[in-house]
Order: structure tokens, then sequence, then C-alpha cells
């Protein structure tokens, strides 16, 4: 027999702890429609973000390396689908929303333009004196505006709790007015701000080893990865260097989840937290890691954004393309280039920063090399 959503949703009433956002979505969608017999709230959330086109061009986005034909590097997509494991598994530990947790996850980066976040300060400047371009409300303007997929609205008309996780992700941006009576999101939003840290901190250390930019040597001056890969060799004394980098990094993401549920689960109890909107108004976010791994993490993410992210071939990488996306803009406003049909009745400077944010890294290429 098929189990049905309401079903569903009464058989998740049984699991979810107290502090979990429950999975008939108690504030809504912008646009009235009506449930599914099968699929509950948040999972036709899910399903609505992996079929809309934002989320198929984050596999041509860069995740820090500008990817060439058949290299290893991660993209935005990779990153993403990391991402949705890692806090899927930690709300699962939890007993939080684990579909309102992927869909908070698997849409947290569609607002991502070209170019990593060289591409995003590049827009952030050009747009100063229009409020500025900041990744994730530009996530939120995708899926509330700009993803056409639906004859009876724009968007795609994603639950309140969803679109309240990409307005308060990692953001100190002004979010919309309507997510402002509390100070934090759900734990289900919070989850994931963390094991979007705990995934580009791993795997970024995983790909710049693999480009020859950063060293063993070099990694070997972090705390965290040095006490992993001793571990490790502890383990497997014999094993190859590669071998023994990839052991390394899926033990330093598994303890940095174990660590990241232990110690969320630990500030709930004694905060004696017993609803969502307890989580949410709580002076300081609930889900962290515990004081030492904090303090360890912090030393890897400074060792990432001085030796890989700083570094002279990555800037220039990344810097030179993302100039492109002002020689881009320039080329909009002037009318050497033109706007899609749907933006070209409003090609105002919001409109071009909507085009270019939503350009694959290669289409901003070819379109640049086109001015020449």
């Amino acid at each position: 027999m098929l189990i049905t959503s309401q079903e569903r949703i009464k058989l998740e009433h049984k699991v979810l702890a107290e502090y979990a956002e429950r999975p008939e979505s108690r504030r809504g969608r912008r646009f009235q429609e009506p449930e599914h017999p099968f699929r509950t709230p948040f999972a036709r959330d899910r399903d609505r973000i992996i079929h809309s086109k934002a989320f198929r061009r984050l596999e041509a986005k860069t995740q820090v390396f500008l990817k060439g034909p058949g290299e290893p590097y991660r993209t935005r997509l990779t990153h993403t689908l990391e991402v949705a494991q890692i806090a899927r598994s930690v709300a699962s530990m939890l007993r939080l929303n684990e579909e309102l947790t992927e869909a908070i996850a698997l849409a947290h980066d569609l607002g991502h333009p070209p170019f990593g976040h060289a591409g995003e300060r590049a827009l952030n400047t050009i747009m100063a004196k229009e409020g500025g371009f900041n990744h994730n409300l530009q996530s939120l303007r995708v899926v509330d505006l700009l993803e056409r997929k639906y004859a009876h609205f724009p968007g795609l008309n994603l639950t309140w709790e969803v679109r309240e996780g990409l307005a308060k992700h990692d953001s100190k941006a002004d979010c919309p007015e309507e997510f402002r009576e509390l100070p934090h999101p759900s734990l289900e939003a919070q989850i994931v701000n963390i094991a979007d840290e705990i995934a580009y901190s791993n795997h970024d250390v995983d790909d710049g080893l693999a480009s020859g930019l950063i060293s063993l040597e070099d990694l070997s001056e972090v705390e965290l990865w040095a006490e992993a890969w001793d571990r490790i060799q502890c383990i497997h004394h014999d094993i190859p260097e590669q071998l023994r980098i990839a052991e390394t990094v899926r033990y330093l993401i598994d303890s940095q989840v174990t660590d990241l549920a232990q110690a969320t689960a630990q500030r709930l109890q004694d905060a004696g937290i017993s609803s969502p909107d307890e989580v949410r108004a709580h002076p300081t976010p609930l889900a962290s890691f515990g004081s030492e791994m904090s303090r360890k993490n912090e030393e890897l993410k400074s060792f990432l954004f001085n030796r890989l992210y700083r570094h002279p071939d990555v800037i220039k990488s990344v810097e030179e393309a993302a100039g492109r996306l002002a020689d881009l803009f320039k080329a909009f406003e002037k009318g050497r280039l033109k706007l899609p049909d749907e933006l070209a009745d409003k090609p105002s400077p919001r409109a071009i920063a909507d085009y270019l944010a939503s350009m694959t890294d290669s289409q901003a290429i070819a379109l640049w090399e086109s001015l020449l």
C-alpha cells in the first residue's frame, strides 16, 4: 500500500525531537497550493530545488579553483551535495527534520555567481549604490522570483521555513522583514550553516593538496590535521600517501560531525529548549562545535584563508575572471549586450546582476570573449 503524506507526517511526529520543525510546515507558502497526497511540504521543496535550472548550473560554477575539462576539483554542485549529506547526517542524530535540512542545504548556494567569492565581491562592488550583492540573499531571490517553472506563481514557492534558512544562512546582510521577528533560524538551518563550514574546510584541504598549492608539510602546522594524520598512521601503518590523505579527510569530517551533534545536544539540554521557536529566540545560536573543536577548526580556517584562498595563483585566476563580470556589466549598461527576453523589459542594474549571477563560469567567459 502507498503511504500518504498525512500518514508520513504522523510517523515523523513520533520520531522528531520537540525542538525540531514539524513536517507539515506551520507557516506555509507565499502562494497557496493544495497539499500533495504523497509528498510532505519539505519533500516537495527539496524536489523543486533539485529540478531547478539554478541547481543544475551549480555544476559549472567555481568553488575555489577554476575547473577545466577532466579536472577533479569540486564545483558548487559537488560542494552542495556534500553539505546536504553532512547536514542530513547531523539532523538524523539530533532527530531534526531531515527533509527540511536537506532542502535548505541543497538551495543554500543557488544564488552564487560564477568565479566563486571573487565573483560575489565583484558584483557587490558594482552594485554598491543598489544595495550591494550577497549570494545568500540572492539564493532567496532565485527561489522567490527568478526561477520560472510554474504557471501560477514566480519562483519555486518554497515553504517559509526553507526560505528562512536561506535568508539567514551565515549572513550578516539584512534579511527581509518577514524573517526578523526572532534572531536566529531553525535548528535545521543552523546545522546547515555548520555543515557548509565542515564541507568546505575539509574538501578545500583535499583540493588544495591535489593542486599542489599546499603541502602535507604545510598542514603539519595545523593541530586538527596533524592529530588526524597521526591517528590514521597508527591505524594504517603502510598505506599509500593518497589513501592516507583520503582517510585523514574522512576521519576529520566524521570527528567534526560527531562533535557538532554531541555539543549541540548538550547545549539544547542545558538551555531547556522544548520548541522550534525557543531555538529561534535563544540569545545565541544553539548549533555549534564544542569549545575545543571550535578552536581547532578556527585554526584550520585561518590556515586555508592565508595559504590557499589568498595564494597568488588562486587570486590571479579568479580575480582575472571576476574582473570580466565588471566588463560584462558595463556592456549591458551601455547596450553593447542585450538581456534575454524575460529581463529585457526591465534592464535595471539589479536585472543585470541577476543575469550575470545566473551564469556559469564558461558562459561568462564566452560572453566576455564575444566583446573582444
